[in-house]
């Protein structure tokens, strides 16, 4: 069971939590049927997303035997059988399909978005991945499809303030998993890295990060919750913390960068409580009157 779990990126789920997003910003988290729906949406994203991680595993099974980390994947190592990945495969794909029955929103729109977030997924594993800039693009465009499909799942539309800095740090964390892929050198087998050089990561990682704290103030100013104002100084100090972590020995990549660190991950839950109480307890109680 446990190499099932790893086949599946169980700990990747995390980055479906955007899906939750536009619920939760728009105040009306406790929606009892708008909750439900992002509750479904989020088992089937997870559902399909594991689905696409085993047929990119099965389709660069040889290419992994022979990288020092991914030989130890439950494929690559044999540990589990491809005939038997295949089937999981196809159980996550039935469930994910499943799941969209009993979600009351706008069903088509959501499908579509699930067909989209597939597509987006087969170009880059087809050769998409191989191509510089692209391969940015189309990681990007997967976050961007999750906090969407978050929004087609509720009928609430994404404020542009939103999308410009899940974006632009979506990006950030992007460019610094390819920054220290090629400044570790460990990935011979992604072909990318010979076409990137350092410096331009590194530039292009940081001009993004600059811009996301300056849309997620515009964002938060915009919205005239002054409670919330709390938060940018903690957003930059969970920048700051998490640059430090890249710019060490770290993988760059944003899952195991947030799960290694214990401090980070604190910051991230008072960043949650905050919001929470600037969200649903401050316009209740009054506590914006005093700000």
């Amino acid at each position: 069971m446990k190499q099932y779990v790893k086949l599946i990126r169980v700990h990747h789920y995390i980055k479906n939590v955007l899906i939750f997003f536009p619920l939760f910003f728009s105040a009306d988290l406790l929606n009892f049927s708008l909750l439900k729906n992002c509750l479904l949406g989020f088992a089937g994203f997870s559902f399909l997303s594991s689905a696409i991680y085993i047929f990119n595993d099965l389709r660069d099974i040889e290419s992994d035997r022979l990288h020092t980390e991914k030989r130890r994947r439950p494929l690559a190592s044999g540990a589990i059988s491809k005939k038997s990945a295949f089937f999981a495969a196809a159980v996550l794909v039935a469930l994910a399909a499943a799941t969209q029955f009993f979600i009351t929103a706008q069903r088509l729109y959501c499908v579509i978005v699930l067909l989209i977030y597939l597509l987006v997924n087969i170009i880059y594993s087809m050769g998409g991945k191989h191509i510089p800039i692209i391969d940015v693009f189309l990681l990007v465009g997967g976050f961007f499809l999750r906090l969407y499909y978050g929004s087609a799942l509720t009928d609430i539309p994404i404020s542009g303030w939103m999308y410009l800095t899940i974006v632009s740090l979506s990006f950030y964390l992007v460019l610094g998993k390819r920054r220290n892929e090629l400044l570790r050198q460990e990935d011979e087998t992604r072909k990318v890295l010979a076409q990137y050089n350092y410096s331009f990561l590194d530039k292009m990682m940081y001009m993004f990060l600059g811009m996301t704290l300056v849309f997620y103030s515009m964002w938060l100013v915009g919205g005239g919750n002054r409670f919330l104002y709390l938060t940018i100084p903690l957003v930059m100090i969970i920048c700051m913390q998490y640059s430090l972590l890249v710019e060490s020995s770290s993988s760059g990549d944003p899952v195991d960068v947030l799960l290694s660190s214990k401090l980070l991950l604190l910051f991230a839950v008072i960043l949650g409580l905050i919001f929470f109480a600037g969200l649903y307890l401050a316009p209740k109680f009054g506590w914006l009157a005093i700000l």
